[in-house]
């Protein structure tokens, strides 16, 4: 048996640490039991110097360039990450050293950096399997094409160079299992469940509903496979067909179809009750999601969506907020009891569901009760770390 192994390099590409806030919690629980941690991060969000500790977590961020919803942007983007994250993963060697490298996708190229300190420094190597890059794919673009496969070739490089998979839910775990031929006890189910002595309630602020009797919240990232074009269409139907034009939708977050849906907001002439409020954190974050009325996952049905667990609903659900989702297989897996749930793609249902909580102060505070108890007894990250500690705790079998 090895000694165990103190020291951890985490590398994510896809948001800024700690603004990536699974990421962050698996980091600071690391450090809690008494690993070293280092992070490889882009900057953006607000955290843009290039080094820093932060609760003991040395953080080192690389630049990006601008992003742009393309195939060439996306190349252009994890081909520019890649280097430098072996750049700094090659820093923090000669500084710090590491037994584990602990990659995050996307993207799913990230193998190349830890192979090669497997392969030549002998570290160990665990995939935190966030997304299916693949599934992402075609939910963005629609096509299986020569980028697809290589998508898929990349997924398998990656399981093969991992020892340990981290699995974000039960799909993912089937996933590393059949695809990823993985063996059942080096797969571990961690779900990205908020801290809530971190994640707690706020008096609502009723400025946040620009003068409307009610509030509708929207919190994440803003690209196509997320749905917020459905999100529009239904914001139309409610305020043109349904007449109702006492709601105000706050729509929290960013991404690379942002300015396209600003335009198409414009364009179905809801634009005076959708407010794009940008990335928001800490306090003000809680504060806004604390004052709505009602939250939504507008996520359409596809491979992509039906398989993942999207971090929003766990945290509308630490809110103790009523939540109107399509139903998708792990959505429902995660709110169960605390959510409505319209036919898969079917606007007017959605908008209806909305109304319905809308019109019933009665119905939202027991949905929403449901899911703050959820969280409480069964999902929250007090229930999830023990689970990362035991798939750290692995590798001393090895």
């Amino acid at each position: 048996m090895m000694a165990l192994p103190k020291k951890v390099l985490i590398i994510v590409e896809n948001l800024p640490v700690p603004f990536d806030r699974r990421v962050w919690m698996e980091a600071t629980t690391l450090q809690k039991a008494g690993y070293e941690v280092s992070v490889i991060s882009p900057t953006g969000n607000g955290f843009d110097k290039s080094y820093e500790i932060i609760e003991k977590i040395h953080i080192y961020r690389h630049p990006l360039p601008p992003e742009e919803s393309s195939v060439f942007g996306y190349l252009l983007e994890y081909s520019w990450a890649i280097n430098w994250q072996f750049r700094l993963a090659q820093r923090v060697w000669r500084e710090r050293g590491f037994d584990i490298i602990h990659i995050c996708n996307p993207p799913d190229l990230l193998f190349l950096v830890a192979g090669w300190f497997k392969l030549f420094h002998r570290v160990w190597v665990i995939f935190d399997h966030h997304d299916l890059s693949p599934e992402m794919y075609e939910a963005k673009y629609q096509r299986r094409d020569i980028f697809y496969h290589g998508l898929c070739w990349a997924e398998r490089l990656t399981y093969a160079t991992a020892d340990i998979v981290i699995s974000t839910n039960e799909s993912h775990r089937e996933v590393a299992l059949t695809r990823g031929h993985k063996k059942s006890e080096n797969v571990f189910v961690v779900r990205s469940a908020p801290d809530l002595s971190r994640f707690h309630r706020m008096p609502p602020n009723p400025n946040y509903r620009r003068g409307k009797k009610h509030l509708i919240g929207y919190m994440g990232v803003m690209g196509e496979p997320e749905g917020i074009d459905y999100l529009l269409r239904i914001v139309y139907y409610i305020t043109e067909k349904k007449n109702r034009q006492d709601i105000h939708f706050m729509l929290i977050g960013s991404g690379p179809a942002a300015e396209k849906l600003k335009v198409l907001s414009k364009e179905l002439g809801v634009s005076e009750f959708v407010e794009f409020t940008g990335f928001k954190q800490g306090e003000e974050l809680l504060e806004r999601l604390s004052s709505c009325d009602v939250c939504v996952e507008p996520s359409p049905t596809s491979a992509y969506n039906e398989n993942c667990t999207m971090n929003k609903i766990l945290e509308y659900m630490a809110m103790g907020k009523a939540i109107v989702q399509f139903d998708l297989r792990e959505g429902r897996r995660s709110a169960q009891e605390a959510s409505l749930y319209a036919k898969p793609n079917d606007e007017v249902e959605f908008a209806e569901k909305i109304l319905e909580l809308l019109d019933s102060p009665e119905l939202r505070e027991k949905i929403g009760a449901e899911g703050r108890l959820r969280m409480e007894k069964i999902l929250e990250w007090q229930y999830q770390a023990p689970k990362l500690l035991e798939a750290y705790n692995k590798i001393l079998q090895s």
